[in-house]
């Protein structure tokens, strides 16, 4: 079923009222691929009556009004992606289209969606139920960040929106927890993965800079920063504190990750994977054709790639659902009358990083001063591709699957890494996995630059291409490397370009098209290093190019035939 989105759909249902209302900046497509869609779900499992309410018109209150009031809370979230990085470009330019918008012109979420959803339940609305915060936007700007947009430091964006609390990370536990405390009339002030807004600090937290300090002093906020980022694993994690003015946020540690058979369960929910009748009625939505027939397998990365957020919102722990559970639910795929035996995606935020695990991680949390991946694969990691083959080599089985790509990417160090199964993995994917072309994503090619964004050297990315054209040798199948490159990177000058342009053409024989211009993401290292100008591990100054027309020089570099 769908959640329902008007009164006449909560009517069919039985339902004389609603627990809870979702508001979300995405149009309202039920798959487990979209956070809204995944909490509503969860929470109508745990026994609540939830509704939804996509991209609401913003010329008055009447759409947002339209379910009534929630007896529980209002959860808000800017949709898929951070408001400010769907409606504009690395340039600063406004972005025309909007994959998660019903006939993908972008101009149904507003900038800062978080904040003015909030501040349009309240017109609506005065006094109302609890405002609750969630999602990528919500969950990357929970204490003091710096902001790409406005270019400062601005506050948690708990105390812009003027919201009542706010949940961190994927939250699936720490909803219903939130929502079974109101529901009985009991405190929320301990619920994992929540943060709060109070005048008066619990006293076992560690006390973070003060926002008023770290905007003004650039060594204080990588001190910060450093602190809210090793304070993100639910084994290790204290509960955090920052000083706004007069009053606290108060950050919770993370909740304990899903069990694989809660993760099992969680998608074994049932989900339509289609945008609802009332949305569809607008035009079709972009996204839902590449996640309608994908299947989430893992969660978490050990990558911690200086430029991503996945560390600090999904975390480094990878976790796995077990192949019955992702067996079952491509089976059922296979049952919707639109499916024609093409799986888009199995894999997670990287394809191959599926079954395997670090011991010592799962027993204490991951590492404060080492990487898994990064200066080199450490080896308590014990990388191993088996689980994965097994799987892929049973989803082939299932009757009708024609094919089944990993649009996820593949990290190709971890192939490198495997000597066992690396070799095997890598030419079973070019001989069933890949269109014609397999994604990879090296980002850069001189080992400096690499290393600020904390991925291993240009050797790996040499070896990798010479196993995948040994493969491609064996595969009846012509097939290709797709590179994606970021241009302006910290610490990245004109020259560096120009000798990636060189390394393309000289030693991977190609002339780069995807490539984008770097953009400084909140709780990010990088995002981090463009702002201080400083390498935060080292204390080094960094060259950072913020002018928008020589960014965009960079970006000619490797992309014009004659730049």
């Amino acid at each position: 079923m769908f959640l329902p989105t008007t009164l006449e759909e909560c009517t069919r249902l039985g339902w004389k009222s609603l627990d809870v209302i979702i508001v979300t900046g995405d149009s309202y497509v039920d798959s487990p691929y979209i956070g809204a869609a995944l909490i509503g779900k969860i929470l109508l499992n745990a026994g609540f009556h939830v509704g939804i309410i996509a991209q609401p018109d913003m010329t008055g209150t009447g759409d947002i009004s339209r379910l009534g009031e929630p007896r529980l809370f209002w959860g808000v979230t800017a949709g898929s992606v951070d408001s400010m990085l769907a409606n504009y470009t690395a340039s600063r330019k406004k972005r025309k289209s909007d994959d998660y918008t019903p006939g993908g012109v972008n101009n149904r979420r507003p900038d800062r969606a978080s904040m003015v959803y909030t501040n349009l339940i309240r017109r609506a609305f005065k006094n109302t139920r609890p405002i609750v915060l969630g999602g990528l936007e919500a969950s990357l700007r929970r204490v003091a960040h710096y902001d790409f947009w406005d270019d400062a430091v601005r506050r948690s964006i708990l105390f812009d929106a003027k919201a009542d609390y706010l949940l961190y990370g994927m939250a699936e536990s720490s909803v219903v927890a939130l929502a079974c405390a109101l529901d009985a009339g009991n405190p929320v002030q301990n619920i994992r993965g929540l943060c709060y807004i109070t005048r008066t600090p619990p006293a076992n937290a560690l006390i973070l800079p003060s926002y008023e300090n770290v905007k003004q002093d650039k060594a204080l906020f990588t001190e910060m920063f450093h602190t809210f980022y090793h304070n993100s694993d639910p084994i290790t994690a204290r509960g955090l504190v920052q000083q706004h003015g007069d009053r606290f946020l108060v950050q919770n540690p993370p909740p304990p990750y899903l069990t694989q058979a809660e993760m099992d369960a969680v998608y074994g929910l049932s989900f339509e994977r289609d945008l609802h009748p009332f949305y569809a009625a607008q035009g079709t939505v972009k996204a839902l054709e590449t996640i309608r027939f994908s299947v989430s397998s893992h969660r978490g990365c050990y990558g911690e790639c200086n430029f991503c957020a996945i560390a600090v919102h999904e975390g480094r722990t990878v976790r796995w659902r077990s192949e019955d559970s992702i067996a079952a639910e491509v089976e059922a795929l296979t049952h919707l009358p639109a499916f024609k035996g093409i799986i888009q995606d199995v894999g997670g935020p990287t394809a191959n990083m599926y079954g395997f695990e670090c011991e010592k991680k799962l027993k204490d949390g991951a590492c404060p001063h080492r990487r898994c991946l990064y200066p080199k694969a450490c080896p308590s990691l014990h990388i191993n591709h088996q689980p994965q083959l097994r799987l892929l080599r049973r989803l082939r089985q299932i009757k009708g699957i024609r094919k089944i790509f990993l649009a996820s990417g593949i990290r190709y160090d971890l192939i490198l890494n495997d000597p066992r199964n690396g070799q095997a993995y890598l030419e079973e994917v070019v001989a069933h996995h890949t269109s014609g072309q397999m994604k990879i994503a090296p980002e850069h090619t001189q080992d400096h630059i690499l290393a600020l964004m904390g991925k291993t050297g240009r050797a790996d990315l040499l070896a990798f291409k010479k196993r995948f054209d040994a493969a491609v040798e064996k595969s009846p199948q012509k097939q290709f490397l797709t590179y994606y490159l970021i241009a302006a990177y910290p610490g990245c000058t004109d020259m560096d370009m120009r000798n990636l342009r060189h390394f393309a053409a000289q030693e991977l024989h190609i002339h780069p098209e995807q490539v984008q211009i770097f953009t400084p993401l909140p709780s990010t290292y990088a995002g981090l290093m463009y702002y201080t100008e400083t390498n935060p591990f080292t204390g080094e100054k960094l060259f950072v190019e913020k002018d928008t027309a020589r960014k965009e020089r960079q970006k000619r570099w490797i992309t014009e035939e004659k730049p």
